[in-house]
């Protein structure tokens, strides 16, 4: 088994600890992980040139190609960001700007659609929930149906040796109940693509379908007519 962890920070604070809690479920697991900015340093500067001239166009592709890579060999994705200003980290969000060009009106991998992942945040107050939809908003628009979030509001202290022991033994259950859930997974076998995710590729189809009759058709309508989906073939496996 693989596993492809992308951390949205490179401090080792409590996000760290309760990823690493996490991970230590998997012990036979192949883990390949990533720390931002460190990894990918740049920020995208919207030049839309994945969109128009192909991903290998882009300035940071040295450090997006390298990353794209991991996710695609791994059967779990893991990414991890505590709460800044109740959004994921700068560095995060950055990261899934490169990725723009994979969104399913664009050009999304058949290999995202049968792949799981988990998400990990926390925060001193509230903004858990909120870090964790934006980095499932671009995952679920990879085409990720099977998505694990963990998010917690500590309520007392930023360092994990500092929070009161009861909170620390919740947080830590909670933690590997989630793995233990994911441990279980046969990962042999392709995760369920859920009807929702099938009606979102549905209307990126029809919009594909309707550049072309307007002749617009770029890369993104090549791409999906090379791919077969704009006729009977599906990314999904059921």
């Amino acid at each position: 088994m693989k596993i492809a962890v992308i951390n949205g920070t490179e401090k080792q604070g409590v996000t760290y600890h309760l990823k690493q809690t996490f991970l230590n479920n998997f012990q036979s697991a192949h883990i390949v992980e990533y720390y931002l900015p460190k990894d990918c340093p740049s920020f995208c500067v919207g030049c839309t040139n994945c969109f128009m001239k192909g991903e290998s166009s882009c300035k940071d592709f040295d450090y997006i190609n390298i990353i794209e890579k991991s996710l695609l060999e791994a059967d779990l994705i893991v990414m991890t960001s505590p709460a800044y200003v109740m959004h994921a980290t700068g560095a995060m969000k950055a990261l899934l700007d490169h990725f723009g060009y994979r969104w399913m009106p664009h050009r999304p991998v058949a290999e995202m659609f049968g792949k799981r992942a988990v998400i990990i945040t926390q925060c001193l107050g509230s903004g858990a929930k909120s870090t964790a939809q934006d980095i499932k908003h671009s995952l679920s628009w990879w085409g990720i149906s099977k998505i694990g979030v963990f998010n917690s509001a500590l309520m007392s202290n930023l360092i994990w040796d500092k929070l009161p022991e009861k909170k620390r033994k919740s947080l830590t259950r909670k933690i590997n109940s989630l793995a233990r859930k994911f441990a279980r997974i046969n990962y042999a076998k392709p995760a369920h693509t859920k009807i929702a995710m099938k009606i979102k590729f549905m209307i990126c189809r029809f919009i594909q379908k309707q550049v072309q009759k307007n002749g617009v058709a770029g890369l993104d309508y090549e791409y999906w007519q090379t791919n077969g989906w704009l006729a009977r073939k599906r990314p999904w496996k059921h």
